[in-house]
């Protein structure tokens, strides 16, 4: 059950950590009105057998043709506004499903989102899930949602090397019918590095209780994306985990500022910052503004004064970090990146 996933306390959060691979595509509203409250949701524990078992069923089949990379089964199963543009879907599937194919696939959560007195152009659609026999409420908030019937499964793809959670937003066409179409996907992975979001966060508040908050920032952040199955999913758990990250967030971390550092003499400018799985260790992932850039040694060595000046400046990275990447980006749009490990950086 979802409920598993949002912990209090950790027990015991490439792929690349960059590559979300998130494919989240619905059907919507053109027009912006204030907010209807028309909406009920229903978790697995709340359903009637048959109810759950055509839900289980739809989200295994379609489960089953990701697994497969079998783009025509999931397109065809796929609600029409979505169908007509669903480049986005096929990439993503074909991206995942070398990863998930020997997975073993499981229904960790299903929720039914009763959304067929929703106001058509409602700026968004709030569902508040209780879990029965608990105090937890998981609310799922979902932009510019078209009135009708919708179903949240969330699937577990475990037992591969990389695992994944597979969140699938159904929907029930035509209206009224026995028939539920996919309506959107987002896709995660549910480890990096080898541990799982529950790792990330007790390690975060390790690194936060020495005070080195750069390292335990960057992995809440992680903890955060690999416990979350999509964005739309909040919960008193999960806004606790986001919290914690929120109290110990460096106050020089790029924003609407860039960071600048001084590094071989230029001022440059860090725009992003964040995590990235790299040959089993976790890196942290520079983008950066590149200056007087004439070639690939002139990048690299730039690039190499960077990673120098960073750690100068936080030494604690070197603790949390497999390495640092770094993307170099200058007028042409192309970026120069280069990853190192940390003890190749002097």
């Amino acid at each position: 059950m979802l409920t598993e996933i949002f912990l209090s306390e950790p027990r015991k959060f490439i792929m690349r950590l960059r590559c979300l691979n998130i494919a989240l595509v619905l059907a919507i509203s053109s027009f912006w009105l204030p907010v209807a409250h028309a909406v009920s949701c229903t978790t697995e524990s709340g359903m009637a057998q048959a109810q759950r078992h055509v839900f289980e069923q739809t989200a295994r089949s379609i489960g089953a043709f990701i697994q497969a990379g079998n783009v025509a089964g999931v397109r065809n199963d796929t609600i029409a506004e979505i169908a007509a543009k669903f480049d986005p879907l096929a990439a993503s599937i074909q991206q995942v499903a070398p990863q998930i194919e020997k997975a073993t696939l499981t229904v960790d959560a299903l929720y039914n989102l009763d959304a067929g007195d929703l106001k058509a152009g409602s700026e968004q659609a709030e569902f508040f899930c209780s879990v029965s026999g608990s105090a937890l409420v998981v609310t799922i908030t979902i932009p510019q949602l078209p009135p009708g019937n919708y179903a949240v499964a969330v699937l577990h793809a475990t037992g591969v090397e990389q695992p994944q959670q597979l969140t699938l937003i159904l929907q029930n066409e035509p209206a009224g019918s026995a028939q539920w179409k996919l309506a959107g996907l987002v896709i995660r992975s549910l480890t990096a590095a080898g541990h799982d979001g529950v790792w990330y966060w007790k390690q975060a508040r390790t690194y936060g209780a020495k005070q080195q908050n750069w390292n335990a920032y960057f992995y809440y952040q992680t903890a955060t994306f690999l416990l979350n199955p999509a964005d739309f999913f909040s919960s008193p758990n999960l806004e606790k985990l986001q919290k914690e990250a929120q109290a110990v967030k460096p106050a020089d971390l790029p924003g609407t500022e860039p960071l600048v550092l001084q590094a071989g003499g230029d001022s440059l400018e860090i725009t992003r910052l964040r995590t990235e799985n790299f040959e089993n260790g976790l890196d942290l992932v520079i983008d950066y503004k590149a200056k007087n850039v004439s070639g690939p040694v002139a990048t690299r060595t730039q690039i190499l004064q960077l990673m120098n000046a960073l750690l100068a400046r936080h030494p604690e990275l070197r603790e949390a970090f497999h390495g640092l990447w770094v993307y170099a980006y200058n007028d042409s749009g192309q970026p120069f990146a280069i990853e190192l490990p940390m003890n190749q950086i002097q």
